[in-house]
C-alpha cells in the first residue's frame, strides 16, 4: 500500500474563540448564568467556537451537563483551562487543554477618512460561525444589503484568541454600510472596522472586529472588537440601543439612559474593564 503524503498538509494556522471564564464549580448555577446570558446579549458568539476557563475553580467541575448546555445553545466547547483533578476530569469529557494567547490588538491611533473608505459598499455578512473548529470567512454581497439574521447571541466575560502562529493577519479595509438597517438584519465586519451611515434599527445587529462608527441612531444592537480587542470603541451620533458590548463585555440597555447619553452623540469604550458610556462632546 502507497501512502501519498500530498493528500493533506500541516500549515499554521490561528483560531480565535470566545473564553467563559467560570468563577465557581455550581453547575446549576452556571447554566442558569449561561441561560441568561444568552438571553440577553442576542446572536453576537452563536456558533462561535468556545474556551472554557476553570483556571481558579479549585472544585471540580461536572463537565457534562455544563457542556451539553452549552451545546444547547449553539456554542460549541472546544477546549478547557484548567488544572489537576479538573483538567483530568475536562479530558475525560473529550476536552483538550489550550493555553491561550494574548489577543490581536489594533492601534487605537490609526485612523481613516471617509475619502479613504474603500468602495463598493458590502453588507451582506454572516456572523462568525465556526467551521472544522475555525471561523468562517466574511461572505461580500450586493451593496447596501444586510442578511436576515433569525440567530439568537450571547455576551459573555470576554474574548481571547488560542493561537499555534505568532502572525497576525492583517486588517481588512474599512466595511461602510449605507443603512437602514432593519429589524432582523444583521452585518459582520471580519478583522476591520464597520462604518454604519443611516439608523441601526431595534431588533437589527452590528458586529465587528475593530470600531463600529454609526452616523445615525443606534437602537440595536453593537459590538465592537468581537475577536477580543478591548482597545476597540463604539461611536454613534444618537445613542438608544438595546444592547452594546466591547471585547465580549456587553451592557443590556433596559431602561433609559441618562438626558446627556439617550439620543446624544457618545462613545462606549473598556477602561479597566467595565464598560463605559461617554457624551461626544465632553
Amino acid at each position: 500500500m502507497t501512502t501519498d503524503i500530498s493528500a493533506l498538509d500541516f500549515k499554521s494556522a490561528t483560531l480565535y474563540a470566545i473564553r467563559v471564564v467560570l468563577q465557581h464549580a455550581d453547575t446549576k448555577a452556571l447554566i442558569k448564568a449561561l441561560k441568561k446570558r444568552m438571553a440577553d446579549a442576542g446572536a453576537f458568539y452563536e456558533n462561535e467556537p468556545v474556551v472554557i476557563d476553570a483556571g481558579s475553580v479549585d472544585e471540580v467541575v461536572d463537565w457534562a451537563p455544563l457542556l451539553k448546555a452549552f451545546a444547547d445553545h449553539r456554542l460549541p466547547v472546544i477546549g478547557v483551562v484548567a488544572q489537576g483533578e479538573n483538567l483530568a476530569a475536562a479530558k475525560a469529557c473529550g476536552l483538550a487543554a489550550v493555553d491561550l494567547s494574548t489577543s490581536p490588538v489594533r492601534n487605537a491611533l490609526d485612523t481613516q477618512t471617509a475619502a479613504s473608505v474603500a468602495e463598493p459598499v458590502t453588507a451582506n455578512v454572516p456572523a462568525p460561525a465556526a467551521a472544522d473548529g475555525a471561523p468562517s470567512a466574511a461572505q461580500p454581497a450586493e451593496a447596501g444589503g444586510a442578511d436576515q439574521a433569525t440567530a439568537t447571541t450571547s455576551g459573555m466575560k470576554t474574548a481571547t484568541s488560542a493561537t499555534t502562529n505568532t502572525d497576525v493577519p492583517a486588517a481588512a479595509p474599512t466595511m461602510v454600510v449605507r443603512g437602514p438597517l432593519r429589524s432582523g438584519q444583521r452585518v459582520y465586519a471580519r478583522q476591520s472596522d464597520l462604518i454604519v451611515m443611516g439608523v441601526v434599527s431595534r431588533g437589527a445587529e452590528v458586529i465587528a472586529d475593530g470600531n463600529i462608527h454609526v452616523y445615525g441612531p443606534l437602537r440595536g444592537k453593537a459590538m465592537a472588537g468581537a475577536r477580543g480587542d478591548t482597545a476597540a470603541r463604539i461611536f454613534t451620533t444618537s445613542l438608544d440601543a438595546e444592547l452594546v458590548a466591547v471585547a465580549g463585555i456587553y451592557r443590556v440597555i433596559d431602561s433609559k439612559l441618562p438626558a446627556e447619553l439617550h439620543q446624544r452623540p457618545a462613545v462606549i469604550q473598556l477602561q479597566k474593564d467595565a464598560l463605559h458610556l461617554t457624551p461626544l462632546e465632553k
